[in-house]
């Protein structure tokens, strides 16, 4: 797809920056800076899509003439919203919580035009199936750092969280952290407003 302006990715995970490569965009990357909080509580699509659209919005005052996206993602059990964990404690207490259990990944996609302003924000919904986790398990994976900066205190794609997971019902790259499918039609359907020739 070719984006006509220059395209902005509101964030610095390495993960978000590989998938959007993935699918042969070309970006440059900005952090928004803004706090991601730590709310436990509240509905799970307000809070990814208020997240997403305040990141792009922040990374896109720097802009002039740009398309920014914003993302934002966390899990959810029990009522409870689990972002990144604090500390290895509750990347501990997150990965009980989740052991032979579902829960659901919740990610945010908003799209921010500069100067327009015009905006349109996604949310994608995946379901997870952990298998039952042994104490020594979670400790290790707690222990080589990889769970700290992802929500839920597992990745699935590049580390031990691949084998804690039993089941997905839906996209797969939505718990990676961008929903590609999701994130392309959207944007191809944005440009197309934006250009309508």
């Amino acid at each position: 797809m070719l984006v006509k302006k220059k395209l902005v990715l509101a964030s610095g995970s390495p993960r978000r920056q590989r998938l959007l490569r993935q699918i042969g965009l070309r970006f440059e990357m900005r952090e928004s800076g803004i706090d991601e909080g730590s709310e436990s509580a509240g509905d799970p699509v307000e809070r990814v899509s208020g997240l997403s659209e305040r990141k792009a919005q922040a990374v896109g005052e720097s802009f002039t003439n740009a398309i920014i996206i914003g993302a934002d993602t966390i899990v959810r059990i029990d009522g409870e919203n689990l972002g990144k964990p604090s500390d290895r404690a509750d990347a501990i207490r997150m990965l009980r919580m989740l052991s032979g259990r579902t829960h659901e990944v919740y990610t945010g996609v908003s799209i921010i035009d500069r100067p327009s302003g015009r905006r349109v924000t996604a949310v994608e919904i995946t379901r997870v199936t952990f298998r039952p986790l042994e104490e020594d398990e979670i400790r290790e994976y707690v222990s080589s750092g990889s769970p700290m900066d992802k929500a839920g205190a597992y990745g699935i794609q590049d580390d031990m969280g691949a084998v804690f997971v039993e089941r997905i019902d839906g996209c797969f790259y939505n718990v990676v952290g961008l929903p590609l499918s999701r994130l392309y039609v959207t944007l191809r359907e944005f440009q197309k407003q934006l250009n309508p020739d």
